[in-house]
């Protein structure tokens, strides 16, 4: 049984215990119950039980996403706040490690009554389930599809007009975050070398932004390619409007079928994430098999 101040304080106990400080968020639970410092400015809200067995089964932004995403846990409050303070627990292990083994049966014992221990929940509908060996063509393709052909409004939202992905470059110019977007591709496209008359390879082009910018602001000849086909759709009805087809090439190609090497610069803007540590190797083997002698790369990436 519960004590009388419900789940949410036998919750917040729990988690205080495993951390060795106070939880820095309230909680609130299915039974109605708040648990956890009243004036935290952040919560976090357990809809079921079920919510619980996913965390408890994948105690990492994993189960976390997927209880978001499966509605069992909401957000109160700010939602960057909300997700700051859970990185900080979550992603640097906040966890102690030293719990003793009284202390961890104690918890095993709460989370039997809070009804968290049981087989693991289906992963939500959204997530999809890729089949065939990791990083094939075939299942690379479907899994960028997955991500990105969810609608261009979509990303719309959060990207603004330039419909720029990765991280973006403030310097001292940029005052919104179109600015420093293009501030980002500006930099790339100098770090490069670009003059009129090149010929330039975006690999993971997104919806365009950088080629058409090459294309415009320097003369170059650009092919970027995509596995997203609403990627592809967007970056070349921008190309056309913005009277760029004759120099702007979009393509819905994976970078290890691209045949007409070489060219003299290649960029890749946040596409390494997708490639997977194991295909490194691969990866920069074939774009370099696709640069001419003396040509530039540039590889941005997030790094671990």
């Amino acid at each position: 049984m519960i004590s009388a101040r419900g789940v949410a304080s036998a919750l917040a106990d729990l988690l205080s215990t495993a951390l060795g400080e106070e939880l820095p968020m309230r909680i609130r639970c299915w039974d109605g119950s708040v648990g956890g410092p009243p004036d935290a400015p952040v919560g976090l809200v357990f809809r079921n039980r079920r919510a619980l067995r996913r965390l408890l089964w994948a105690p990492n932004e994993l189960g976390l996403a997927r209880a978001y995403v499966a509605g069992d846990l909401e957000v109160e409050g700010d939602f960057t706040e909300t997700l700051a303070r859970l990185y900080g627990l979550v992603a640097h292990g906040a966890l102690r490690p030293e719990l003793d083994w009284a202390a961890k049966r104690d918890a095993l014992r709460t989370l039997v009554r809070l009804g968290a221990v049981g087989p693991p929940p289906k992963p939500p509908v959204e997530e999809i389930k890729l089949a065939g060996p990791l990083h094939s063509l075939r299942r690379d393709a479907r899994a960028i599809s997955h991500h990105y052909d969810v609608g261009n409004d979509f990303y719309a939202l959060v990207l603004g007009r330039t419909m720029t992905y990765s991280c973006a470059y403030w310097d001292e110019t940029a005052e919104s975050l179109d600015q420093a977007q293009t501030a980002k591709v500006d930099l790339v496209a100098r770090k490069l070398g670009l003059t009129e008359g090149m010929r330039v390879l975006d690999v993971g082009c997104g919806w365009g932004t950088f080629v058409l910018h090459a294309a415009r602001e320097y003369g170059v000849s650009a092919v970027g390619v995509t596995l997203s086909r609403a990627q592809a759709d967007f970056a070349r009805k921008r190309a056309a409007e913005e009277g760029l087809s004759d120099r702007v090439e979009i393509r819905v190609q994976d970078y290890r079928e691209v045949p007409d090497g070489p060219f003299d610069a290649i960029a890749s803007i946040g596409m390494a994430e997708h490639v997977g540590a194991a295909m490194l190797p691969t990866y920069s083997r074939a774009l370099f098999s696709l640069l001419r002698p003396g040509g530039r790369l540039l590889n941005h990436a997030i790094a671990r």
